[in-house]
């Protein structure tokens, strides 16, 4: 009988991946680089601003929320329009507003400017993360898409500790504004980098945009973290609770518009799937604890230890290291583990990492710091690859863009959640830890100037640790006064480290209840690759 020959097609130059894929990642990278150091580096340049533009603490709270409020509230939409004008389009344009933003940012004069330029710089941002991370998956194969991954995510830890880091470096010879032009040759070679390493590439099919689901997308996740930040810090007034309720009732308006739209900004029913939730909660959370822990850990290296800003940039550095282990671990151990059991896992060290923080008291030093950065940086190592590899993988290749924004608003929320909250829960603590000590000092006999002069001081240094150090610099030289510093910079030290192990242990609960949660949200290996495979269809 003959032989029945079976003709196998010809590999063509468009089934094979993509060459430069490696490089193009490197790319990807340092432009993911420069959207978190934008936010870390500012960690360490703002006492320089409070003391240079005479700046209030609500400035100084919106010079720092400013980027966040645009950056979460547009990733959404802003991904969804990469994926239907350009991914590469849509970082180069990231990348040319971020340059913008900081450069007004670096020769800005006064708050209500620099405010501004934060503003422009999260836009820019919000156009960018979902870039690289669409770019990411559309660039590389499924069985080297886990890989590729963890060096994103290793390089998010590398500029949590390098923006404060190279901040610092420039604040030891130059003014604060030196702090924002770091990124713009960063941003620069990026963009000249994309055109030559980064391919093109658009979701096919996708020829319109849902513009009514993106407004509301903006104004729920806009609405909610603005409401957050001023009812966290500044009370819940009527335009923090208007806020709210107009971000619950875009909320449902969103909901039941996506779920009747023939072709959403966002398929719900693909949130709803157990792997996608489940790594969104996972993202989530661990960036609440993370962002909300360098928030008081730098202002406890500063105000209460005296390091410089660059001796402070230095000492969060196992922070990044530990999340470049736990990613490069990550890599391995989820192929045979699965992403549930990696995912809970790292959510688990993280929250001991937190909760070790809970032992601080006024006589600790760096060490338990140390410890603490170790464990919640190898903790986000570990837990954000196969998380955000299951969010990713949870969507078609026509809707990348949403994938990458929903990952990125996770992040960026979580993040802004965990300030406001653990900020709060610092303020408080400190500011009733410290108030009998204020209560003490001898001020019944001042009369005219100087009693006002004394309760502004008393109002600051009840305020903030960090209040509490400039007032202490100033008694320090007043002859008739400063006798009450040393006393007042122990008083401060004493409640900030009070302060700091309730806000931990808030942290470190809400990690480790994540931790169970999304353990029994996630599907077992088997079912998630099932899903996967269905999501890619």
């Amino acid at each position: 009988m003959p032989t029945a020959i079976t003709r196998v097609a010809p590999v063509t130059e468009q089934d094979l991946p993509y060459s430069r894929r490696w490089a193009g990642l490197a790319v990807l990278c340092l432009s993911l680089l420069i959207v978190v150091m934008a936010n870390t580096a500012l960690i360490v340049a703002a006492p320089s601003m409070l003391r240079d533009l005479h700046l209030g603490s609500a400035d100084l709270q919106w010079i720092i929320d400013g980027y966040t409020v645009p950056y979460a509230a547009l990733m959404l939409l802003c991904g969804v329009l990469g994926d239907r004008y350009g991914r590469r389009k849509a970082l180069l344009a990231g990348l040319a507003v971020f340059a913008a933003g900081a450069v007004y940012g670096s020769i800005a004069d006064n708050a209500t400017d620099v405010i501004a330029a934060r503003l422009v710089m999260g836009v820019g941002a919000a156009v960018i993360m979902p870039a690289t991370l669409s770019l990411l998956v559309a660039m590389f194969p499924a069985h080297e898409r886990a890989r590729a991954i963890s060096v994103w995510a290793a390089t998010a830890g590398l500029g949590i500790a390098s923006g404060p880091l190279l901040a610092g470096r420039l604040l030891e010879s130059h003014a604060w504004g030196s702090t924002f032009l770091i990124n713009v040759p960063i941003a620069a070679f990026a963009a000249v980098a994309s055109l030559a390493l980064v391919p093109a590439s658009k979701a096919a099919g996708l020829d319109r945009v849902d513009w009514i689901g993106g407004v509301l997308s903006v104004v729920t996740v806009g609405g909610l973290v603005y409401a957050i930040i001023e009812g966290a810090h500044f009370g819940w007034s009527a335009a923090a609770s208007g806020a709210a309720a107009i971000a619950a009732l875009a909320a449902a308006a969103f909901v039941v518009w996506e779920l009747r739209h023939p072709q959403p900004l966002l398929n719900l029913r693909r949130v709803a799937d157990r792997s996608v939730g489940g790594a969104c909660v996972a993202v989530l959370l661990l960036f609440f604890a993370t962002f909300g822990v360098i928030y008081f850990v730098a202002q406890q290296f500063q105000f209460v230890f005296g390091y410089s800003p660059f001796e402070t940039g230095v000492r969060l550095l196992p922070l990044a290291v530990s999340v470049s282990i736990g990613a490069a671990l990550s890599g391995r151990a989820t192929p045979r583990l699965g992403g549930r059991v990696v995912v809970g896992a790292g959510l688990a060290v993280g929250a001991l990492g937190v909760l070790s923080l809970t032992f601080l008291d006024a006589a600790s030093g760096y060490g338990l710091f140390f410890f603490a950065l170790l464990l919640l940086g190898f903790g986000i190592g570990v837990s954000t690859p196969p998380a955000t590899d299951l969010i990713m993988g949870g969507f078609p290749e026509s809707d990348l863009g949403a994938a990458g924004g929903l990952n990125d608003t996770a992040v960026e929320f979580g993040g802004s959640l965990g300030i406001a909250v653990l900020g709060s829960v610092l303020a408080t603590v400190y500011h009733d830890a410290i108030a009998g000590f204020l209560a003490d000092l001898p001020l019944a006999d001042l009369t005219g100037p100087m009693a006002d002069q004394a309760a502004q001081a008393i109002e600051a240094a009840g305020d903030s640790v960090g209040g509490a150090a400039v007032v202490a610099e100033e008694l320090s030289k007043n002859p008739f006064a400063v006798s009450y510093a040393q006393p007042l910079l122990d008083a401060s030290s004493a409640a900030f480290a009070h302060a700091i192990t309730d806000a931990a242990l808030v942290g470190g609960i809400a990690l480790a209840a994540g931790a169970v949660i999304v353990t029994a949200l996630l599907p077992g290996r088997r079912q998630g690759e099932a899903e996967h495979a269905d999501a890619a269809t």
